[in-house]
């Protein structure tokens, strides 16, 4: 990878409210532990200091990607030769006024929930077990239960690529299952204005631990992966049933290419057993959609996006097929 000028790491460095790191491996950034090293990683503690850091990015002409928890997202093995905006702890400030509840993108998803459980606030219970940021989950419209949290949000505040801030309603978003215009905008998200119901506490904790208690019966949550590989597409789900059931079927259990292994617990998560690469990752997605599209007539679509060293995010099933022509 080639080295960053000094000048441009001054630059960086310089910028109030940011914190800036160099060659950082993408492996403890990202929740499969995968991925050579990124360049350049900035972690703005301030909508302020993020706006600089992206403008400062718009003048180094460095590629860029900005990031959560890196909970959805597989880093090439090759890294990153650019800049990774990382919205994180250092941006996760709640504030709950009544049923109205103000938070950051950075925030981390089931803290937010139990904060949400300990004020008596009803509506986000089916989130409290999910890994990420609280501005993925809305740009994902991200939720558990066939559940989105974009049915609780009142508004989001975010950023351009080129600093610039923009305020988004509810209906600009156009929430659907599993997206928002906000994927189609690159919207930076800094923080989200939310309405919830006032509810029973105990009524929410049990149907928390009920939720809580269920993903770890069915989830893989011992070994790093990156949650739900396959979106759940309607039309296969009623007459095929969900992803993990139809990988189940064509005999995919427990497959492994290298160190990456379909879940045994869950077949619809893709593990790290220890030393995988992202094309280990790429070749198990590409097995699953082929063996379900021979079996049901259905190409299944990856949630999971990964990332080119170059910058480029597309859904993960796009670089399989790449990886393989």
């Amino acid at each position: 990878m080639q080295r960053i000028p000094d000048e441009i790491r001054s630059l960086f460095r310089s910028i109030e409210g940011i914190k800036a790191e160099f060659d950082v491996p993408l492996s403890t950034l990202g929740r499969w532990k995968i991925g050579g090293d990124a360049a350049v990683v900035l972690t703005p503690s301030t909508e302020e200091g993020l706006a600089k850091g992206l403008r400062a990015i718009q003048a180094s002409g460095l590629p860029r990607l900005v990031i959560g928890d890196g909970s959805n997202l597989l880093f090439d093995d090759a890294g990153f030769h650019g800049v990774v905006v990382r919205i994180g702890r250092a941006m996760s400030d709640m504030h709950i006024s009544g049923s109205r509840v103000v938070a950051q993108g950075g925030l981390w998803v089931p803290r937010f929930a139990l904060e949400l459980a300990r004020a008596g606030l009803t509506g986000a219970e089916h989130i409290v077990g999910i890994p990420g940021t609280l501005g993925g989950l809305a740009v994902m419209n991200g939720g558990s239960q066939r559940k989105g949290i974009g049915s609780s949000i009142e508004e989001v505040r975010c950023l351009t690529q080129d600093g610039d801030l923009q305020v988004f309603s509810q209906e600009d978003c156009r929430f659907a299952y599993r997206r928002s215009s906000l994927q189609e905008n690159n919207a930076i998200v800094t923080s989200i204005t939310f309405a919830f119901e006032v509810g029973d506490q105990s009524e929410i904790r049990r149907a928390m631990l009920a939720i809580m208690g269920e993903r770890r019966r069915k989830f893989p949550l011992k070994k790093p992966n990156c949650g739900s590989v396959f979106v759940s597409d309607p039309a296969m789900y009623a007459s095929v049933g969900p992803p993990g059931r139809a990988i189940e079927q064509v005999g995919l259990r427990g497959t492994q290419v290298g160190g990456a292994r379909i879940a045994d617990l869950h077949c619809n998560f893709i593990v790290n057993c220890g030393d995988a690469s992202s094309r280990d990752v790429l070749a198990l997605i590409g097995l699953a959609r082929t063996r379900v599209h021979d079996n049901t007539g259905y190409w299944m679509d990856c949630e999971v996006r990964y990332v080119s060293p170059e910058g480029a995010v597309m859904p993960a099933h796009e670089a399989a097929e790449f990886s393989v022509s």
